[in-house]
Order: structure tokens, then sequence, then C-alpha cells
């Protein structure tokens, strides 16, 4: 977002808030791991990963054992 922007002509964009800085909230895990991927300041990366963090792990389905 330019500097100086006057308010009324600044897009609503759910993924951006106000002063510019992507929102990490609604992302996926795969979404958050290909951003961190990308991304190249620490201080960004750090971000991430703790939304990271938060987020339960993937849950995958394990192999049942069916006992005879």
């Amino acid at each position: 977002m330019a500097v100086g922007q006057n308010q009324r002509n600044r897009k609503n964009d759910p993924m951006v808030s106000k002063t510019g800085k992507a929102k990490l909230g609604p992302l996926t895990v795969a979404q958050l791991s290909k951003l961190l991927e990308s991304s190249t300041k620490p201080k960004e990366k750090a971000k991430i990963q703790r939304a990271l963090n938060k987020r339960p792990p993937a849950s995958t389905p394990s192999p049942e054992v069916v006992a005879a």
C-alpha cells in the first residue's frame, strides 16, 4: 500500500490488514509452509513459524490394527 493513500481509495482485502501486512489466520498449514519457504525476512519467517506452531499438526490417517 502506498504511503499517504486516502482510506476512501483503499480497496478492502480480507487477507491484508489496514497497514498492509498479511493476515496469517485464515491460511492453511500448506499455504503457511509455502509462504515460509518464499519469505526472505527473518521477522516474517518467525511470524509464519509461530502461526504454524499454533496450528494442530495435519492429521494423517493411521493404519488400523485389526486384532483377530
